[in-house]
């Protein structure tokens, strides 16, 4: 068998139709479109989600109120009550330590630790931001709160 012997199976491949090639090709013309109307007419097709004049869906329902800002921080919030469950006494508590600890999910995702719960192991803490109520528990334990610059 050669390369030229190669032929598709019988009944795999249809010839196009060729619209608009005279009335003996039974596709002459109006070229299948029909009389008249909307979908007889060049760009006569709507785009998706186009409702014959009505109103559409996604014009009626309401849209969202306020303004979204993209380049807002989201802290992830950690009381002072689990860092005293999780950690002992003269922990150095940064980004990798809550990672290891498993309060987030990664060493690099903002922190704030707010001053929820009771404090009495000593801590040096290490992250992006301190409640006032949090950082007093922090160095009323004899603590130290160290945050970046």
């Amino acid at each position: 068998m050669q390369l030229h012997d190669l032929t598709p199976a019988p009944g795999s491949t249809k010839n196009r139709k060729r619209v608009g090639r005279g009335n003996s090709s039974g596709h002459g013309t109006t070229s299948g479109r029909g009389q008249k109307g909307q979908g007889s007419r060049s760009g006569g097709t709507k785009g998706a989600g186009f409702e014959g004049g009505q109103t559409p869906l996604a014009m009626r329902l309401p849209k969202l109120p306020g303004f979204r800002n993209p380049r807002r921080i989201e802290y992830t919030a950690v009381n002072v009550e689990r860092l005293e469950r999780k950690f002992e006494d003269g922990a150095v508590i940064d980004g990798a330590a809550l990672k290891a600890a498993r309060i987030t999910k990664s060493e690099f995702e903002p922190v704030k630790v707010l001053g929820n719960g009771e404090l009495t192991k000593k801590f040096t803490v290490k992250v992006d931001k301190v409640s006032a109520s949090a950082q007093a528990k922090i160095e009323a334990a004899g603590g130290k709160v160290e945050l970046p610059c």
